[in-house]
């Protein structure tokens, strides 16, 4: 049974979204509405449109037709895929963070500084944005190991350090792309775990592209996907994430 109608003063919405690659429909008319402080799971198989829809609500991939609409707190509505590319770029810096299977990290750079970077990006002073990123680590259960470079983490940890970086800006919503893909299941679930904290603890909104059903489990809602449509939008039971 589909939930969108439910969800009332959306942060995010999409109506009508479409996206084609040659003659495969990536997505097939996608209306969704996501509310604040809420996981949310999106599922289904291998080229069903989940990545795609990932990021068509966040403006890194601008659909062939419809909306995305963005409420921001204390803001009017925006929407995502009308603004220029620079606009996108600035909203995604602000207002969005992202998660992925590989973390994406610099290698070159420690953990402060990958989490700095962020900051630094937007504008904040290089020692404000050190300070800023030590403590975003530290809370994450990293303290001592700000000056490692990733290469000297574990994929847990790396994966920590990403979820900094992603939520040291105040963003409202993190999106993450099979975030536990790579790692072993116990570091898989306490990874989880610190993303949940980290994102809806706090009040804000998580989108988390997944396949492993356990994961989906731990969110407040699961979306379900196949050749672009959304087959089922299923909201979970009430204490299912302790």
């Amino acid at each position: 049974m589909l939930q969108n109608s439910k969800v009332s003063n959306p942060l995010i919405s999409a109506r009508g979204l479409t996206r084609s690659y040659g003659t495969t429909h990536a997505l097939d008319g996608i209306d969704v509405a996501l509310g604040l402080g809420t996981a949310v799971a999106i599922m289904g198989p291998s080229g069903s449109g989940k990545s795609t829809l990932l990021h068509a609500l966040a403006g890194i991939e601008l659909p062939d037709s419809g909306t995305v609409t963005l409420n921001l707190p204390g803001q009017g509505p925006i929407q995502v895929e009308q603004l220029k590319d620079a606009a996108r770029t600035k909203l995604r810096r602000e207002a969005f963070g992202f998660v992925f299977q590989s973390g994406l990290l610099i290698p070159e750079l420690t953990a402060e500084e990958n989490v700095a970077m962020a900051l630094m990006i937007n504008g904040v002073p290089r020692g404000a944005a050190i300070a800023r990123a030590v403590d975003a680590l530290q809370q994450l259960g990293l303290a001592g190991m700000e000056q490692r470079r990733i290469g000297q983490l574990s994929g847990g940890q790396s994966q920590r350090v990403a979820i900094a970086r992603a939520q040291v800006t105040g963003a409202s919503v993190v999106f993450a792309d099979e975030p536990t893909g790579a790692l072993d299941s116990v570091t898989g679930a306490e990874v989880l775990d610190t993303l949940l904290r980290c994102t809806v603890g706090a009040g804000k909104t998580l989108v988390m592209v997944t396949h492993d059903r356990q994961v989906a489990a731990r969110c407040d809602r699961v979306l379900t996907l196949h050749d672009g449509k959304i087959t089922a939008d299923d909201a979970l039971v009430e204490g299912h994430r302790s």
